[in-house]
């Protein structure tokens, strides 16, 4: 019984590694919920107003000790070209837990006339991250159990570009520059390289019918991960609609995997429904795994809410990725 204990502890480790040794903030779908910045730090200061963002999502609903994580941000432009912005997380799994704050600087180019927005942007954030093990409440007499909560800290920087034509979009980001992570299991299963390339693109388009207006915006998003070999594809469509008072929107997005295992790829289907009212952005995420590997039957939830300031004129809504600006009021 002792050696099943320890057997289960020791698998509980490799499954940790495997899961969260190449992430620092984990990317989903929250780019989706108005909410670039998250993932791409050349969204620093594009929008007239400035962004606060706050998600909360739960994995694995209904499963005690199931992954987590909450993120908070705000950017904001800083001067005629440059944006500032600050992400704080929190990412928890099991016994595993990090927290992290990451600081981007943004410069936006101008390439023509200032309303054809058409724009090169460059941004640069750096990050810290605070790793926890909690070994507190395992009773089991083996050297390789601490029974203590280890920490360790380690850095980490991005690097984006983005570029902005009327209604196209497209970013190019490497995430987690430096060969650096966090040493709290053997350094023999957990590799420094925690790189990762995002590559995203896609165009925003109105229909008009009746003297109504409903836009579309279809999006494509690369990920690949650069130790691992693997690669992921994100298929997106966004739809919105004017209210006399508000926007509705919906998305629909279709995660793919590829490695260079010969079995059925993980994938994901993420529909979100959202609402942008003046100032205020709510928006409800929910994610389900779909294939012949599965992790559980669960599923994922997630709410995010949103708030603009220091908006110029009267209140917009400026669609971050395609650089579109429509009056609402």
């Amino acid at each position: 019984m002792q050696n099943l204990k320890v057997s289960f502890f020791s698998l509980f480790l490799l499954v940790s590694i495997t899961l969260e040794a190449q992430e620092t903030l984990p990317i989903y779908s929250d780019y989706l919920s108005d909410n670039v910045f998250l993932v791409h730090p050349s969204a620093a200061g594009f929008r007239d107003c400035g962004n606060v963002r706050l998600t909360a999502r739960n994995q694995w609903s209904g499963i005690k000790d199931a992954p987590s994580l909450q993120t908070l941000n705000i950017h904001s432009k800083f001067g005629t070209n440059a944006g500032l912005g600050l992400i704080i997380f929190n990412d928890k799994n099991g016994y595993h837990s990090q927290q992290g704050v990451q600081a981007a600087y943004a410069y936006h180019l101008t390439l023509g006339r200032i309303e054809d927005y058409k724009k090169l942007s460059f941004g640069l954030s750096f990050m810290m991250v605070n790793n926890k093990l909690d070994e507190s409440s395992f009773n089991i007499p083996d050297p390789e159990i601490s029974q203590i909560v280890q920490s360790e800290r380690y850095f980490n920087a991005d690097f984006s570009m983005a570029y902005h034509n009327v209604d196209f979009f497209g970013y190019f980001t490497v995430k987690n520059l430096m060969l650096n992570a966090r040493n709290l299991y053997n350094s023999q299963y957990e590799s420094l390289n925690l790189r990762r390339y995002l590559f995203s693109f896609g165009y925003y388009f109105d229909y008009y019918k009746n003297r109504k207006t409903i836009e579309f915006e279809p999006s494509v998003m690369v990920q690949y991960i650069e130790r691992t070999k693997e690669k992921f594809v994100d298929f997106n469509m966004k739809v919105y609609k004017h209210l006399p008072t508000a926007k509705l929107w919906a998305a629909f997005s279709y995660r793919r995997g590829f490695d260079n295992v010969d079995a059925d790829q993980i994938n994901y289907i993420t529909p979100i429904v959202g609402v942008n009212f003046e100032k205020f952005m709510l928006a409800y995420t929910y994610t389900k795994q779909t294939g012949e590997i599965l992790f559980d039957n669960a599923s994922y939830h997630q709410i995010t809410l949103g708030f603009n300031f220091g908006c110029n004129g009267s209140v917009r809504f400026w669609n971050e990725r395609s650089g579109k600006t429509n009056r609402m009021f």
